[in-house]
């Protein structure tokens, strides 16, 4: 095989999931007007269904737009050797390969967010505002890049540094030093994201003593979950949109409420929503997802020792000479059909651990508040009630409403 056969292998993997992606989202969109199912007839009423149905076609044609401006910018670069010339660059400032491959991302990632960074500002202040979900200012949007690339600098240099000079004194074994550093590093940020991290973006407060602290309590001791870290996250600050989320586990396990959740739903409505939440935590799907990672990063990292080495690799990408970063990025690229088998199978087993939890929930504190819960949060988000199967099946990491409805009722 040669390097150009390699080439226009990554040109056809590129192109090839852009058209995927434009099918998918083509019949998806073909379900916009649909009629509601009975189960969901109470979402919405008929003004609010059609703002809905207006935010999906408006979120639709800008992706259309977005990623197709992306899909060209990415061929222009490919086509104009632009790895090559972004690899002189690093090399004309360092002479070390770690250095070399810091400057060569940080080049690339950067120059990539500032040529999207219309595209998000467009959906966050225009889009975003006009359906009123927007709560964000100017002045947090362009700190959040600032701070997203600090992070990227710190924490992900960090770690490429070190996978590199695994290489550099271990060759072709460095991938295991590399899964035990990525591994020690998915268990911390596991544990300690929301202490570490969070708080970088966003202000965490226990929440107070009264009602709903009360109510969140009894019940998790009649569930036998010792729950002490109950948060509120102001959520508000950049959107309308509400979530939930449990992260950590053992002594650092903490719930985190959005604000905005808090303000939606009635108090029964917001222990169903954690009872969902603690059951995944009671199901093990936490630490199966973890272990699931670990080992599907263990497998790619194996994989990626075997071709990283090969100058065919660089050469397809236009750099004569062998570099573990070139070899990187063309080995990501031809690895998307495993990754993409990989990210399936997840998504299917995210969507069964989804009803799981929701069964939990049922059994320990009744289906009636977590419907009416899951109803209300579809609702000020303005979500498809009405999803293509075959969008799910690609996209969905969560069942449908419909089915999560069906299942809590009548299963």
């Amino acid at each position: 095989m040669t390097p150009t056969t390699v080439f226009y292998i990554i040109i056809a993997l590129l192109v090839i999931d852009f058209i995927v992606d434009q099918i998918l989202d083509a019949l998806n969109a073909k379900h916009f007007d649909d009629n509601l199912p009975t189960e969901l007839q109470d979402v919405y009423d008929a003004k609010e269904y059609e703002r809905s149905q207006a935010y999906k076609k408006t979120n639709y044609k800008f992706g259309i737009l977005t990623s197709s401006f992306s899909l060209v910018l990415t061929l222009v670069f490919f086509f104009l050797h632009g790895f090559a010339w972004v690899d002189g660059i690093a090399r004309s400032i360092a002479d070390n390969e770690v250095l070399i491959a810091l400057i060569f991302f940080g080049i690339i990632m950067i120059g990539s967010d500032i040529l999207t960074t219309p595209f998000s500002y467009y959906s966050t202040f225009v889009i975003e505002e006009k359906f009123g979900f927007n709560k964000t200012t100017k002045k947090t949007f362009f700190l959040d890049k600032i701070k997203g690339w600090l992070m990227m600098a710190i924490v992900g240099g960090g770690i490429l540094a070190l996978i590199i000079w695994f290489y550099q004194f271990a060759a072709e074994s460095f991938w295991i030093y590399a899964w035990g550093l990525v591994t020690v590093f998915s268990i911390v940020m596991n544990m300690f994201y929301s202490k570490l991290i969070v708080p970088l973006f966003n202000k965490q407060t226990p929440l107070e003593e009264g009602s709903l602290r009360s109510k969140i309590e009894a019940y998790a001791k009649t569930v036998g979950f010792t729950l002490d870290n109950i948060f509120i996250i102001d959520g508000s600050k950049r959107s309308t949109k509400a979530n939930a989320y449990f992260s950590g586990f053992g002594s650092e396990k903490r719930i985190t409420l959005f604000d905005t959740l808090v303000n939606d739903l009635d108090e029964d409505e917001i222990v169903a929503v954690l009872a969902h939440e603690v059951g995944h935590y009671k199901k093990k799907h936490i630490i199966f997802n973890l272990f699931a990672g670990i080992i599907t990063t263990g497998f790619t990292l194996w994989l990626l020792s075997l071709f990283v080495n090969s100058p065919l690799l660089s050469q397809a990408l236009g750099v004569e000479s062998t570099s573990f970063h070139i070899g990187l990025i063309a080995f990501g690229i031809l690895y998307s059909p495993i990754s993409e088998i990989t990210g399936l199978l997840m998504n299917r087993l995210s969507r069964k651990f989804e009803y799981q939890a929701d069964n939990y929930a049922k059994e320990t504190f009744g289906s009636a508040p977590l419907i009416s819960s899951l109803k209300k949060l579809s609702s000020s988000s303005l979500s498809n009630l009405t999803p293509h199967r075959a969008y799910v099946f690609f996209h969905y990491s969560h069942p449908t409403l419909l089915q999560r409805i069906q299942n809590l009722k009548y299963k």
